[in-house]
């Protein structure tokens, strides 16, 4: 039996990182809409991407003249996750688990130096419905959700202590890696002086994440090598992406919306 602690932490974001639900989030929200506030679905200047699922939610209830308090948020998450459930299988054609992501995730759980959790702004019933759904949600034992708090920045202190309680191991910020595809992501890790790994497999492309000051930024993880190259040996890089391709450049347009949620 190997008694080993792991040294480094590596906080994972879902949407847009590990997988592409194909907009389950974003027509659950809809259903949300419709069963909760009794309104036609419109989520134009809803900000969601890198949002977490509660502020997400305050917005749709201030939008619809609605007073957030903490039980209609509450009751809006209800009708969201219970449309989840139904909207995944149903867009499984549309979604996927990001290229490397399954390799990396097996890599790091056997790798006795490493340690993964999840630092995210869904609730986390939503994020146990969509990781089991591509049937990843085994390799996390623990995270920081949107049930912690309404603001991402304030989460990352929620999964450090997790990590640290169940390791019985003290993390410093800078064995602490952050992987998000967006800029929220990696403003969320700069909050307690975290490394950071940005990944242009959402909205926003590699020169985006660039521009956030993130430690390392990958056009996607398929590269498995260079990802681990950088978790083992942390150094300021250049982006790793190739040109941004017109496809990428069409998905930027509209960031309301994000990442598919």
């Amino acid at each position: 039996m190997n008694d080993s602690k792991p040294e480094k932490l590596l906080l994972w974001d879902i949407d847009g990182t590990l997988i592409s639900t194909g907009q389950a989030g974003e027509f659950a929200l809809q259903d949300s809409i419709r069963a909760t506030l009794g309104a036609h679905p419109d989520l134009s200047g809803i900000e969601i991407a890198g949002r977490t699922d509660r502020a997400i939610a305050q917005q749709i209830l201030l939008k619809y003249g609605q007073e957030p308090t903490i039980a209609r948020v509450a009751q809006f998450l209800d009708g969201y996750v219970e449309a989840l459930a139904r909207r995944l299988p149903e867009r499984r054609p549309f979604g996927s688990i990001y290229a490397g992501i399954i390799d990396i995730l097996e890599k790091v759980h056997r790798r006795p130096d490493l340690a993964q959790g999840l630092l995210t702004g869904n609730i986390r019933r939503g994020a146990k419905l969509k990781l089991e759904h591509y049937a990843v949600f085994h390799y996390f034992e623990f995270g920081a959700f949107a049930d912690d708090d309404y603001d991402r920045n304030r989460l990352p202190p929620f999964a450090k202590a997790r990590a640290e309680a169940r390791y019985d191991v003290r993390f410093q910020p800078s064995s602490i890696f952050v992987i998000g595809d967006t800029p929220h992501d990696i403003a969320c890790g700069k909050a307690i002086g975290a490394r950071t790994v940005g990944v242009a497999t959402g909205r926003f492309s590699d020169q985006d994440l660039v521009r956030t000051g993130a430690d390392a930024v990958f056009p996607n993880l398929s590269n498995t090598g260079a990802f681990f190259d950088f978790i083992d040996n942390p150094r300021p890089m250049a982006t790793r992406s190739e040109t941004t391709s017109p496809d990428k450049r069409n998905r930027r347009k509209d960031r309301r919306t994000g990442e598919e949620r």
